[in-house]
């Protein structure tokens, strides 16, 4: 197996990541956003943290009405920062996306926090709806990477400094859409006394599936193996992702001393699919994700973390035998079609019969599009894989500050320095 193009949740075709932070003036935070491709995407959610916050995760149960989300709201400012997912919804609506209802469309947007009060030194200081469509337009703007080879063959989706594909941006300002360390919703994140932040992962299976994680790594315990300095996430990575790691020296093991508990935390993040899942389905995706935050960081899921995380599928690569793309599912109705189309085709949609309230939606991957159990099980695993190999990224490239060291600076021997 390999990594995607830019080992990150951009691979997942189809969807597009931006993020907006402020530090300064008493603000250390941020916010990521997560876009659907037109039509939306199909969503599950599996809380384990005692001290969750969270909004829209209700609608994600398979037995709720709602088959399709628009966009994934990823933010610091605890419960406070819940607000700058209207800043998207707003986005999404004047946009014309959404979940049409009679006179308009509902933007559905699930999004969830973490704890990053005060790191910037004023408590309130935290994402608004201002920021989460700052996040929103970026993630808009962005249009992927520039696939252009440089002079130097292969390609370096480690980010470890050979030469490669161009992974400018297309016109897009901030950080790039595959970004990792202090930026966005992981910008005021820090990790059982380390600097915290975004970290992405993608594999593509043989079978040509892409599966692809970002966490945003804010957690109360260690990211480090229990008896040395070793990320524990690394010992999941693909052939060569790490191998320019080494393990810290004794001494800087030893001087290390991790933080104790001081306030809440909470590690938040996404894993997504191309393949055609059901809600159900992206639910376990979500769940067995935790199994790979939970041997990437030790304790996880506890009473002082909100461990929350998303599962998606963005349905464009069925299984053999399934419908062709852009046809009918099996069953599917014309109120669950409208929810699924492009802003113009659901506008066209609105105006008819078609998108009467009433007419009951079809569950999405039924039939024809349900994965067999061989690749479902194929994507699970490696939905674990890679949320433990996004928690590494993101501690390998956070940026320190004031009471937050980063892992590079606190085992600088890790580089072989």
């Amino acid at each position: 197996m390999t990594a995607g193009v830019t080992n990150s949740l951009v691979d997942v075709a189809g969807l597009r990541v931006g993020h907006a932070q402020r530090v300064g003036g008493g603000y250390r935070t941020g916010t990521t956003v997560v876009l659907a491709p037109p039509g939306g995407m199909v969503a599950g959610v599996d809380v384990r943290g005692a001290a969750p916050g969270t909004r829209e995760t209700e609608l994600l149960d398979p037995r709720n009405l709602v088959e399709r989300v628009h966009a994934i709201v990823l933010t610091g400012g605890s419960a406070y920062g819940l607000s700058a997912a209207c800043g998207v919804m707003e986005r999404l609506a004047d946009a014309g996306i959404g979940f049409p209802v009679e006179g308009g469309v509902v933007p559905i947007v699930p999004a969830a926090v973490i704890y990053d009060l005060g790191r910037g030194g004023v408590f309130r200081a935290v994402p608004d709806g201002a920021l989460g469509a700052e996040a929103y337009d970026a993630a808009a703007r962005s249009h992927g990477p520039d696939l252009r080879v440089s002079a130097s063959a292969g390609s370096d989706p480690w980010g470890t400094g050979s030469d490669g594909p161009d992974l400018r941006a297309n016109g897009s300002d901030g950080p790039d859409p595959w970004a990792s360390g202090s930026v966005g919703a992981g910008t005021g994140a820090v990790a059982g006394g380390l600097a915290g932040g975004i970290g992405t992962a993608s594999v593509v299976l043989p079978s040509g599936v892409t599966v692809a994680a970002m966490a945003v790594v804010n957690a109360v315990g260690s990211v480090l193996d229990p008896v040395g300095g070793r990320l524990s996430g690394t010992r999941y990575g693909l052939p060569g992702e790490f191998d320019h790691l080494r393990e810290p020296r004794e001494d800087e093991v030893a001087a290390w001393q991790g933080a104790t508990v001081t306030s809440f935390n909470t590690t938040i993040g996404v894993v997504a699919t191309d393949l055609t899942l059901t809600k159900a389905q992206c639910g376990k995706l979500a769940g067995v994700a935790h199994d790979g935050l939970a041997r990437a960081i030790r304790p996880a899921h506890t009473m002082v973390d909100g461990d929350t995380i998303f599962g998606l599928s963005t349905c464009a690569l069925p299984f053999p035998g399934a419908a062709a793309p852009g046809s009918p599912e099996p069953g599917a109705t014309a109120f669950e079609r409208a929810a699924r189309s492009t802003p113009a085709e659901g506008a066209a949609r609105r105006t008819s019969a078609e998108g009467a309230a009433g007419d009951t939606p079809a569950p999405v991957g039924a039939g024809r599009n349900a994965p067999g159990a061989a690749g479902l099980h194929d994507v699970l695993a490696a939905g674990a894989d890679v949320f433990s190999r996004a928690v590494a990224h993101a501690m390998l490239a956070a940026t320190g500050r004031d009471g937050a060291p980063a892992y590079r600076d606190v085992f600088p021997s890790a580089w072989g320095k």
